[in-house]
């Protein structure tokens, strides 16, 4: 087997991607090596390719968003193995030792290995990762769609999960997109009831069919104001300021506002928006591998899936202006044509 990787990389700020190969070194012991088959476009790729964090080094393999099969694994692995068709997200490793990790909490560990910050991700013929983060696919879920429940799945999943969202619960998902299109069918098939928040009533209908049973225009302070105090938790995917202030009082009493869109700009709160009905607001990044599996568990169970657009990886510049553009239905996935 070639040591080198072949992949798409990007070598300086807003510049397009070009063809790449690099040689990965030695496999580590704890390590799998992934032949990716397919691998979605998330927004965080767009954040790194243009350094938007602060945190890109270049040149920079994006794609954290992986699904193929394991072709090679360290003396140590366990759990998967040879053949075993896996996904991979955001994180590609943890220490396994620290407090967080102890409790099973990995996406929490201060040392945790990110698939494409300092390293080379999944816009790629092969990646690497722990084999903790290699997560084995139920057979009824397709290789094709699969990729983007290991970023913008498992996002929108963790806190259903953390926040204890009940079925008797009324909730909110605000922006239907690459995140908020699968928290839509997640939430649904939860039994919430599920209140949809969008800027662009072209999407009503489709957010309907996803899964809400009602849909408000979130820049729209009317509609806002005929749900207020009725939500019992709002999940928010959006990388947008909004009305903070209309969102929290659709909150009902110990109402809770969640993030999980990277808002760059600080949020203005008024602390008696918070006191006087005994609300909160809280954010989350992905879940850990323990409750990766369980939302792969459930999407084969509800046959929940993404709803996708393929390019082939050839064509990942093209895919990228499509993102940009804001004309993904919901999110974009790269099929591997490198040869």
């Amino acid at each position: 087997m070639s040591t080198k990787f072949r992949a798409y990389a990007v070598s300086a700020k807003r510049q397009s991607l070009q063809p790449f190969e690099f040689d990965p070194g030695p496999l580590g012991a704890e390590q799998v090596e992934i032949h990716v088959s397919h691998c979605g476009i998330c927004h965080s790729d767009l954040s790194m390719i243009d350094n938007e964090w602060g945190q890109t080094a270049y040149p920079l393999v994006p794609g954290h968003e992986v699904v193929g099969n394991v072709v090679a694994a360290g003396d140590q692995v366990k759990n998967v193995r040879v053949g075993d068709r896996v996904g991979l997200g955001w994180f590609a490793g943890s220490c396994l030792a620290c407090p967080q990790c102890l409790a099973g909490d990995h996406n929490l560990c201060a040392h945790a290995e990110q698939t494409i910050v300092s390293r080379h991700g999944g816009f790629a013929d092969r990646v690497r990762c722990h084999w903790a983060w290699a997560i084995p696919l139920p057979a009824a879920l397709d290789t094709d769609s699969s990729g983007p429940l290991f970023c913008g799945g498992i996002t929108v999943f963790n806190p259903i999960i953390q926040c204890g969202v009940k079925p008797t619960d009324r909730v909110g998902v605000i922006g239907i997109g690459g995140l908020g299109h699968l928290a839509l069918q997640f939430l649904n098939k939860w039994g919430c009831e599920v209140c949809a928040f969008t800027s662009s009533d072209a999407k009503r209908e489709e957010a309907l069919k996803l899964g809400a049973h009602r849909v408000v225009n979130s820049r729209d302070r009317a509609q806002l104001q005929q749900i207020t105090g009725s939500l019992d938790f709002i999940l928010s995917t959006v990388n947008v300021p909004l009305d903070w202030s209309a969102i929290l009082g659709a909150l009902a009493p110990k109402g809770r506002l969640h993030l999980v869109g990277a808002v760059l700009e600080p949020l203005s709160i008024a602390a008696f928006a918070l006191i006087g009905a005994q609300k909160s607001v809280s954010g989350s990044p992905l879940g850990s591998p323990a409750t990766t599996a369980k939302m792969l568990a459930f999407c084969a169970r509800h046959g929940i899936r993404p709803q996708i657009e393929k390019f082939p990886m050839s064509r990942v510049n093209e895919a990228l202006d499509h993102l940009r553009a804001g004309k993904a239905r919901y999110r974009i996935v790269l099929e591997n044509d490198l040869r």
